[in-house]
Formats: C-alpha cells, structure tokens, sequence
C-alpha cells in the first residue's frame, strides 16, 4: 500500500498551518503598530513598525517573545555600528562594505540568528544620511519604530492568546500510532500465507517510511511545546510536554523495531520460497500477537494524549491488559518456535530474532518503565534549569512549592 503513510502527513500539515488565523493576527498587529507610530512619530510613514509587528507575530507566545528580542536587538546593534562609522568615516564604497562585513561579524556575534542581514540593513540606512544630525533623528526613529512594533506585536498575542497546539499534536502522535498499528495487523495476516520477495521488500519499505512520518509528527510537536512556554493560560506545561516528547520517543524506538522486524519477515520469506512462513497454528497465534501488539501501541498514544485523568486512568487499564495478553501470547508463540526450530535448526537465528523484537516493542511499552522514564527527564529537566537559571528556579519554587514526593506523583499522573 504505498500511500498508507500519506493521510498521516496530511493531517499533520492540516494542523500545523493555521494560515487564516495566523493571517489575521498578522494583519491585525501591523495595522495597529502603523497606527500606533504614525500617532508617536514624526515620519510620515513610519513602515518599519508594521514590518516588525509583521515578523514577530507568530504562532506561539514564546515565538514571538523570541522574535521581538530578536529584532530589537538586530536593529539597535545596526544603529550603533552605523552610528560609530559615521563618526570615523563618511559613505563611500570601501566603508560601506567595512560596515556590512562587520554589522554582519556582529550579528552572529549577538546570536539575533534569521536577523543577522537586518543588522546589516540598519547600519548602512543610518550611513546613508549625509548630515549628523538627520543621521541621528534616522537611528532613534528606526530604533522606535521597532520597538512599537515589537511592543504591538508582543501585546497583541498576550491580549489575543494564540491557540494550545498540545491537541493537535496528540492528533498527530495517534495518528502515527495508528499506522504502526495498522502494520502489524498487515504484517500478521500474511504469515499463513506464502509471501512472495516483492511482497515482503514492500512491507520493509513501508516500515522504512515511518521515519519521514516521525519527522512530521516532530514537527507538530515542536509547535505544541513552544506554545506551552512561557503561556499564562497552561499550568504544569512542563510536564506536559516531557509526557509527549517521551511518548514520541517510544514511538520512534519501536518504529525503528517495526523496521528490523520487517527485515526479519523479508528474509523468511526469501528463505521459504512458495511455502508458507509459519505452520498454520503457529501462524494463527502469531497473527493475534501483533494484533495484541497492535492495540497495545494505538493504546499507548491513547494514554500519552488523553489530559482527562479518568479517561487516561482508562487508557493505562487497556495498555496493561493489551501488554499482559501480549506477553502471554509471546510465551505461547516462543514455545510453538522453539518445537519449530528443533525440527528445522536453520531456522534458529531468524526466530530468536522475531522473538527479541517482539520483547524489545513490548519492554518500551511497558508503563513501569514509562513512569520511571518521566520521573527521570523531569529530575533532569529540572537540574538544568537549576544550573542555567538559578534565580528563576527559585522563583518558580516559592511560587509553587511542590509537597512530598509530589514530582513523582506528577509523573506516575503524566504516564498515564
């Protein structure tokens, strides 16, 4: 099926792309910060304020914090370059590429990163003025202009809270659960069957592309972490979004497993020819073990989506008892193989291979295991801050002070 993957990527870039909103609220915030300098400012059309409210809006608060310090910082960097050269130097063509090579030095410099030409920009308008005094009414006019429009941009996300895009990432980690999900069930109704090479290397390549759907899915979970930050309507989005990285994690571990599995199947199939990969009962039993296996991972990116505690705390029942039944299945299956391999030895080395990729997806999955994973990106997560941020952390602390053994209980909550 070779566009099985697509409705996943689709989605994907259905939710991550809110172009009518987003162009509202740009539009929106230029006009306003135009309106605002034209009122402030002396110059008759003072654009650089809506360019900037233009550029700093975006889908998240956190992003346009980013990008409004940033900007202000580009163009004060630029004026006060510009504002030095002309003190030394008048325009000609030896300074203005002195000015351009160092504006652009210095803007890697300050780390202002897709900003680094917009110092450069502001240096050489400034240097362009011929008189001193027009020159210096330019760089504090350029300066204000960007901070209305940095200011604009910034009030008008705080006034107007760009969405939560958490919901739209759990769509696209469920999405992609269900495709690996579907894969098993794919892969379980062929091994009573014989499987022709081409057949089974098609199945390897459909695995192979689970890793371009994990690319978009890690995509749309960047969104849903930065529009967590630094977001006064969210509490606790730390946590939430240590549950989905950690969750996506899993997923691309037993993705790249869905992968070696799929080679494993393609190579009893090169090995069996026209006969069928497994006896009939060993087959059938097979077939309800990646079934089990199947339910087993749909319902692990159930619980890792599911904010409500009474449905999460009914997700993890059915991960438990697709994970228990999964097991007892394996059990099952490895005796009927070990029978298996006894009468055929060759086979020994693909069989314990089948076996250890089954256990490996099932040890990945296991909710002990998950929980105590939390527990320790939390307790790492929570040490860099302390390294890197002392004085916020302590803040943070004060603020909300957490009783005992009340991380771990936030993470046993976050596995389920």
């Amino acid at each position: 099926m070779p566009g099985v993957a697509e409705p996943v990527i689709n989605l994907v870039r259905r939710t991550t792309e809110p172009v009518a909103a987003q162009t509202l609220r740009s539009t929106g915030a230029a006009v306003i910060a135009y309106a605002v300098a034209t009122a402030t400012l002396p110059e008759p059309a003072p654009l650089t304020a809506p360019l900037t409210a233009l550029l700093v809006v975006q889908v998240t608060l956190y992003a346009t914090l980013n990008m409004s310090v940033k900007r202000v910082t580009a163009v004060v960097v630029g004026v006060l370059i510009a504002s030095g050269f002309s003190s030394l130097v008048g325009l000609s063509w030896w300074s203005l590429g002195l000015t351009i090579f160092t504006a652009l030095i210095i803007g890697r410099l300050v780390r202002v990163d897709e900003f680094v030409p917009e110092v450069a920009i502001s240096a050489m308008l400034v240097l362009g003025v011929t008189s001193v005094s027009a020159r210096t009414d330019m760089a504090w006019e350029r300066v204000f202009e960007t901070l209305i429009g940095a200011g604009v941009g910034l009030a008008f996300n705080l006034l107007f809270a760009p969405p939560v895009w958490v919901q739209t990432a759990g769509a696209s980690i469920d999405g992609l659960a269900r495709e690996m999900g579907q894969m098993f069930r794919d892969l379980g109704s062929d091994l009573a069957h014989p499987v022709t090479v081409p057949e089974a290397a098609e199945r390897l390549h459909r695995a192979r592309r689970l890793d371009h759907d994990i690319v978009e899915v890690d995509a749309s979970l960047r969104q849903a972490e930065e529009s967590l930050m630094l977001n006064p309507r969210v509490r606790q989005g730390l946590l939430h979004r240590v549950v989905l990285r950690t969750g996506l994690d899993t997923l691309e571990i037993c993705a790249v497993v869905v992968r070696v599995l799929s080679r494993t199947l393609t190579d009893l199939a090169k090995d069996r020819g026209d006969a069928p990969q497994f006896p009939a009962e060993v087959a059938a039993h097979m077939t309800e073990l990646f079934e089990q296996m199947a339910g087993a991972i749909e319902s692990f990116a159930l619980l890792i989506t599911t904010p409500v505690a009474a449905s999460a705390e009914e997700a993890e029942d059915r991960l438990t008892d697709a994970l228990d039944t999964s097991r007892r299945t394996r059990d099952l299956v490895a005796d009927m193989l070990l029978a298996a391999v006894q009468e055929h030895p060759r086979k020994w080395q693909l069989h314990g291979a089948l076996l250890a990729e089954v256990d490996r997806i099932l040890d990945e999955l296991d909710i002990e295991k998950r929980a105590e994973r939390l527990g320790q990106e939390l307790d790492r997560r929570s040490a860099y801050l302390h390294e890197r941020h002392p004085r916020l952390h302590a803040l943070r602390r004060r603020l909300g002070p957490v009783k005992g053994g009340g991380r771990k209980k936030k993470a046993d909550a976050g596995a389920r």
